[in-house]
């Protein structure tokens, strides 16, 4: 909901604007003079703005200099002017000095919602491109495409929740796009100008975890030769995500949530808690509810996640997905490796719709890399792609023997183990899930 302060002396305009738009469902302040409006802007712990509608003359600061500061305090921001007919002279000094527009009183409701909108629209493109800038140059790529009627439910209330400042426990299996699921969260959250700093648990040793979640101070162990800032001080103000919360040791999960709890942690090697203001979004591919009831988990720190949970549904149960999915890699990998791919056959997208894909979305995007980079010709064919292929472990189609979800990925698993050499590094990678995640799995199967 956007929301928009206005600055006005005279009490029937404020009220008619007031009414006027909280009717086509802006939240919206109100201000009889500059100076209050001006505290506001500069309170830190306000609620975002999007537009400032401000008359261009008050009774205590002249309407040039509150545009002045506001433009200081909040660079971003769309200004709109009102004015009346003896001072269009400074509505039109006001638009030099940066103003978006301004508007002549008495104006019609269709005139003020139709600027406001304008500039509404004006500031959300720029804000927009500015992100899309950063991701750029960070080299990252936030697209989540999807077409499936399932993903939308899912994607529509991410959109929903991201304003709240709640935390966020997102659940799905391995290579469902859980990340990118939190970076949309962070992005369409009030956090979106602070950091989003990620942390993959699996992937660290307990003492390592902590150092990197908490930091240290210099001599707190062997090896620290110097301070070092850990990733929630780094996160400050923004978003930190924890993707596979649930290998998280109960020692760690007892610092996590006092941290979440007070607001504050401790440094390695110091004796002073230090502050820090971060929302916590979770990510994890187990069943949190079984490792509670078997010991592993911390119920309490669960619930504190937990306040809204995201499940996303593996790449099978949302066929749909498959072909735009499919076609933004080949797009995306042939624009990097600067090839002229148009598209893919129809072959071989029967054959992908077809699969399994025990990945998910990840395994997609390793096998779509591959084949663009073995593709000769202007078509992404079948024969590219090992998943069509008769000697792959797992094939659905007509013939698929009827067998439990579970024998399926296991004989998948077992498969592209094999192929590799017992590869294990090469395994993970083929998958699409963490080292840690096939070690556990081989382990099931008692195949290490």
């Amino acid at each position: 909901m956007p929301r928009i302060l206005i600055c006005d002396d005279e009490e029937g305009i404020l009220r008619y604007l007031s009414k006027l738009l909280k009717t086509q469902g802006y939240a919206v302040e109100t201000f009889d003079n500059g100076t209050a409006l001006l505290a506001r802007l500069s309170a830190a712990s306000a609620e975002p703005v999007d537009l400032l509608l401000q008359d261009v003359r008050l009774p205590d600061i002249n309407g040039i200099e509150i545009l002045k500061q506001a433009q200081q305090l909040k660079p971003a921001m769309p200004v709109v002017v009102m004015t009346a007919h003896g001072t269009v002279d400074d509505a039109v000094h006001a638009i030099r000095l940066g103003a978006y527009d301004y508007v002549m009183k008495p104006f019609p409701k269709e005139k003020i919602l139709g600027v406001l909108a304008k500039a509404l629209e004006h500031h959300r493109l720029a804000d927009e491109n500015q992100r899309l800038r950063q991701e750029l140059q960070r080299g990252e790529d936030t697209s989540i495409v999807f077409s499936s009627p399932r993903f939308r439910e899912v994607y529509d209330l991410t959109l929903q929740v991201a304003s709240s400042d709640a935390n966020i426990l997102i659940l799905g299996e391995s290579g469902t796009g859980k990340e990118l699921i939190a970076r949309t969260v962070h992005t369409n959250s009030g956090r979106r100008e602070r950091p989003f700093v990620s942390l993959n648990c699996a992937a660290l040793s307990d003492s390592l975890l902590e150092s990197q979640l908490f930091g240290h101070l210099r001599g707190a162990f062997t090896g620290a030769i110097m301070n070092q800032k850990g990733l929630l001080e780094e996160a400050d103000g923004g978003t930190l995500f924890l993707d596979e919360i649930g290998d998280v040791s109960p020692t760690v999960q007892a610092k996590l949530l006092r941290v979440i709890q007070e607001k504050e942690f401790m440094p390695i090697g110091s004796t002073k808690p230090s502050t820090v203001d971060v929302r916590f979004v979770a990510a994890t591919n187990r069943d949190l509810q079984l490792e509670i009831a078997e010991g592993r988990f911390r119920e309490d720190l669960y619930y504190r996640l937990n306040v809204i949970s995201l499940t996303l549904p593996p790449l099978r149960e949302r066929p749909e997905d498959i072909e735009p999915l499919a076609r933004h890699f080949v797009r995306r990998f042939a624009a990097r490796m600067k090839k002229e791919l148009h598209g893919i056959d129809p072959d071989a997208l029967l054959c992908m719709t077809r699969y399994h894909w025990p990945g998910n979305v990840r395994e997609l995007e390793n096998v779509i890399e591959r084949a663009v980079i073995l593709a000769q010709g202007n078509l992404l064919t079948s024969d590219l792609l090992p998943v069509c292929s008769r000697s792959t472990p797992l094939r659905v189609d007509e013939a698929t023997p009827l067998v439990s979800l579970e024998a399926l990925e296991r004989q998948h698993i077992l498969g592209v183990y094999k192929q590799t050499g017992f590869h294990k590094s090469k395994t993970a990678e083929i998958l699409g899930v963490s080292r840690k995640t096939l070690d556990r799995k081989l382990a099931e199967y008692q195949a290490q």
